[in-house]
């Protein structure tokens, strides 16, 4: 088991968590806004925000919703942030929503989870208007970000914490004294559609709490840090590390205005730390590279790259001084880059750490709450998402010659398990604790491990051998004009496969870099381009047929590439 870096009582719940940061932090901003004036915020202290935390949980209470289960769905935003904590430290169970999700789907989670009253912000308001009149489901408090005040049975989340605040002053208590049990279901999830039916996974204040302990035991925030919020606050990935973790260091949160105005936003709020999903970090790396070679600084970077590197050795560190010009492109405050939800490409990963940046690759399911593993101030390989955390045990079972089975953890953190869904439950977490990720990794004699691609989607080979679409997509996404990537295996008469590869170009950039706007020669070029990647593997993983798109893959709202769709559309389409 892995030694903390960083020594940290953690905290029994989440209401501890606010109350003992609340009392250190109180002074300090916990959200940032712009305001009208360019260059001129305003700030949400973590006072306030405490205290409407306590005024709405005082008025959800007094509205008969104690124990009982709460959903939140929203854009990003701070109302969002008051509704979670009101809802799981003193009144019942949270049940946070997908923000991109069909309307029927959003109904039909609302049943399932047996939700009695629900914040929503004005995007919803016809969705929630249709369900309120099919009286489907058992919400009887439909509860408005945007409302002022209580209109036609909807109620107003400002009014409730002016009630509230108004209850707290007449001595109602309820809320304030509030005991929590730590290891209850607080939290219900919903698992992201990339299969046909969502779960429900169950969590308690121990699972988050633990998980947090983790996380500051490794990963060292300050209350100067500011994160920049850009992934849905629903995921669990966003909302323990993005949300939870920094309110809990008396750090800030901004919120991004959406992915083209993400390079401002980091430099207009002056952001320091950021967590995201791969193909964003990629994505902004590539772009950082593009503009050094255009600017013909190219072999200049590269020169001071190597010297940084000497000097390293003896623990003189001038990347930031150095790299200053690409630091100011980014506001300059930057230091903290974490990637999770997929395999991120190393190449990007080795590029901002040899900027300057420190970039750490972090890996967990919603299961375990969600950070299994991470690479942190002290364990950091290449291709790897670090060692397995302080309070959790990780084990490949049934692992190949290659050492590469499936990996399976154990600890605190691993959920209570899926409601109403016994049968899952089962499959998901054996007889002595042991989580069953679905993942195949190796962990190599220091620990560190290494993802190979999810158990469903290794391609089997009849002469046995194992194909990771992962891998081979990593490798494709490399080549110039190349957005993103999506391997599979097209099935042959013999009973065997043959990968075939469907590549999604950038339309922006593929005329300027092949000279050719003709689909077809386009497509000539890029097969180029792949036989080039294919002669740097194993012939059994040759990608044999290509198919080419500028239509991005179909995603989950992180961002995760919905395979068993993707399968279904390229099959349909031959």
């Amino acid at each position: 088991m892995r030694e903390q870096i960083y020594k940290n009582e953690g905290y029994s719940n989440l209401k501890e968590m606010l109350q003992k940061t609340g009392e250190k932090f109180g002074d300090r901003p916990a959200y940032i806004y712009k305001t009208e004036v360019e260059g001129k915020f305003r700030e949400i202290s973590h006072k306030q925000f405490r205290d409407e935390i306590n005024s709405l949980g005082t008025a959800l209470i007094n509205l008969g919703l104690k124990d009982k289960r709460i959903a939140v769905i929203s854009e990003n935003r701070y109302e969002w942030g008051v509704a979670y904590f009101a809802a799981v430290t003193g009144t019942g169970v949270v049940v946070p929503l997908d923000k991109a999700l069909p309307d029927n789907e959003i109904e039909n989670l609302m049943i399932r989870s047996e939700v009695e009253a629900i914040f929503y912000s004005k995007k919803y308001d016809e969705v929630m208007k249709k369900i309120k009149e099919k009286q489907t489901t058992k919400v009887k408090y439909f509860i408005s970000m945007d409302l002022e005040k209580k209109e036609n049975d909807v109620y107003s989340e400002k009014e409730l914490i002016e009630q509230g605040r108004k209850l707290i002053e007449e001595g109602n208590r309820e809320f304030l004294d509030a005991e929590i049990d730590n290891e209850k279901m607080s939290i219900m999830l919903f698992t992201s559609g990339t299969t046909a039916m969502s779960k429900a996974v169950m969590l308690s204040h121990k699972n988050i709490c633990s998980n947090l302990k983790d996380i500051t035991a490794v990963i060292r925030l300050t209350p100067e840090d500011r994160f920049l919020s850009f992934l849905p606050l629903h995921h669990t990935f966003e909302c323990t590390v993005g949300f939870i973790y920094p309110v809990s260091t008396g750090g800030s949160i901004a919120f991004c205005e959406g992915i083209r105005h993400i390079a401002d936003n980091i430099k207009e709020y002056q952001i320091t730390a950021m967590i995201s999903v791969p193909i964003l970090f990629e994505s902004m790396y590539k772009k950082v590279m593009k503009n050094i070679e255009k600017k013909g600084k190219l072999k200049t970077v590269q020169k001071g790259i190597k010297i940084s590197k000497f000097l390293l050795k003896f623990g003189i560190d001038i990347r930031k001084k150095l790299f200053k010009e690409i630091h100011d492109t980014l506001g300059g405050k930057v230091r903290l880059f974490v990637a999770g939800g997929a395999a991120l490409d190393p190449e990007a990963e080795k590029g901002f750490n040899e900027l300057g940046f420190t970039m750490y690759q972090g890996y967990g399911l919603t299961e375990s709450s969600p950070v299994i593993a991470a690479e942190d101030d002290k364990y950091q390989r290449l291709g790897s998402i670090g060692k397995a955390f302080p309070s959790l045990d990780a084990k490949i079972v049934e692992p190949n010659e290659e050492g590469i089975g499936e990996l399976v953890v154990k600890g605190p953190s691993i959920m209570l398990g899926y409601y109403n869904n016994e049968e899952a439950t089962k499959e998901a977490i054996d007889e002595e604790g042991w989580l069953h990720t679905g993942d195949l990794a190796k962990i190599d004699k220091d620990g560190y491990i290494f993802i190979s691609g999810r158990k469903k989607f290794v391609i089997v080979l009849k002469n046995g051998k194992n194909i990771y679409p992962e891998e081979l997509e990593t490798l494709l996404n490399k080549i110039e004009g190349v957005k993103e990537s999506f391997i599979y295996g097209y099935p042959e008469d013999d009973g065997d496969y043959k990968i075939h590869a469907k590549i999604v170009y950038d339309k922006e950039t593929v005329g300027d870099i092949y000279n050719t706007e003709d689909q077809e020669k386009l497509k000539e070029m890029l097969w180029q381009e792949v036989k080039k990647v294919n002669k740097t593997m194993p012939a059994y993983k040759y990608i044999r047929e290509i198919t080419i798109t500028d239509k991005e893959l179909i995603k989950t709202t992180t961002q995760k590439v919905k395979r068993f769709e993707e399968i279904k559309t390229v099959l349909n389409d031959k």
